[in-house]
């Protein structure tokens, strides 16, 4: 019998899970958030569902376009430009100009995404770092909201103020904000369909919400006593929950150990904590994802595990051996 052994390159191992397939379950765990935010729009429903739709498409062109001019290979069947254009979208207003729209898709895929090499080679996501140019550019148009064609504050903002918020209308989601951010139930059902398809676990998102709890239970503790109520608005406002199940969890810009995912999800709900609890916005999910997405290479050179057989190296105690 021959012992030659066959040397192949790698992965190794294989799933059954194309690119293509993965983002369609991601598409598919997004659309009732996506229905039900279209619906929350009232008057502004058609306009919210043109802007999901334009801002799509300016992601798909945008990277058709740009492999074409860099003679790459076409990757818009992978629809991973799709999942950005209806993520960034979701973080619209749905009062947004359709122009604003356009333009953040463009940001998104040909800035962040493809200049860095592409899908997976991106360092931040691409969604959230063309929201935060948006913010940044057109802060006025994106921190503008309207609720039952009234111009009207988030409720984080109205916490901020010193006011109270109805908790149970920020879970069916019957509020101001953007478009995909208002019902925790419908972000919940898209996650329950993430984790029964094995698209994520919930080590981020679990170790994210939980560091983020304590964060606002001692800070409360400390500044006039635990108040449930106000604890639970902050876990139901501001994006937390789509965030933590839907770009937190993004493959290419999240650690991959076991440990790394963990020490990643803590080190979110910290800094989200202290951009709401002490920064000048009532907002901080997307500047504590992006953040945390820099820190991601040192988190999994100091996660990574040892292989099977490998001795930690030991320090000589003084002189050279």
């Amino acid at each position: 019998m021959s012992e030659l052994v066959n040397v192949a390159s790698n992965p190794h191992v294989r799933h059954k899970d194309t690119t293509s397939r993965i983002m369609l379950y991601v598409i598919i765990a997004l659309m009732p958030a996506t229905i039900f935010g279209i619906y929350n729009s009232g008057t502004y429903a058609i306009h919210a569902l043109l802007l999901i739709l334009l801002t799509i498409a300016s992601c798909v062109a945008s990277e058709y376009i740009f492999n074409v001019i860099t003679k790459r290979k076409q990757t818009v069947s992978d629809l991973s430009a799709v999942v950005t254009g209806l993520l960034l979208s979701l973080n619209f207003p749905c009062t947004l100009p359709y122009w604003m729209g356009i333009l953040g898709g463009v940001f998104a895929i040909i800035v962040v995404k493809c200049l860095f090499g592409g899908l997976g080679q991106n360092f931040m996501n691409p969604a959230l770092g063309a929201r935060c140019f948006m913010l940044i550019s057109f802060t006025s148009a994106m921190s503008s909201f309207t609720y039952d064609g009234v111009s009207t504050a988030t409720p984080l903002a109205l916490l901020r103020a010193g006011e109270s918020v109805n908790t149970w209308d920020m879970l069916v989601g019957t509020i101001p904000g953007v478009i995909g951010e208002t019902s925790v139930i419908a972000i919940v059902i898209g996650a329950i369909i993430l984790i029964l398809f094995g698209v994520i676990d919930l080590a981020i998102p679990g170790s994210y919400i939980l560091t983020f709890a304590i964060f606002i239970s001692i800070y409360t503790c400390f500044n006039g006593g635990f108040d449930l109520q106000y604890l639970v608005a902050q876990l139901c406002g501001g994006g937390l929950m789509l965030g933590a199940f839907f770009m937190a969890t993004d493959y290419a810009t999240s650690p991959i150990t076991p440990k790394g995912k963990i020490i990643f999800g803590i080190c979110l709900g910290l800094l989200t904590g202290i951009f709401r609890m002490f920064g000048s916005m009532a907002e901080g999910v997307s500047y504590a994802i992006i953040f945390c997405n820099l820190l991601v290479p040192i988190i999994e050179r100091f996660t990574i595990p040892r292989g099977f057989g490998v001795e930690k190296e030991k320090k000589s105690k003084g002189g050279n051996e």
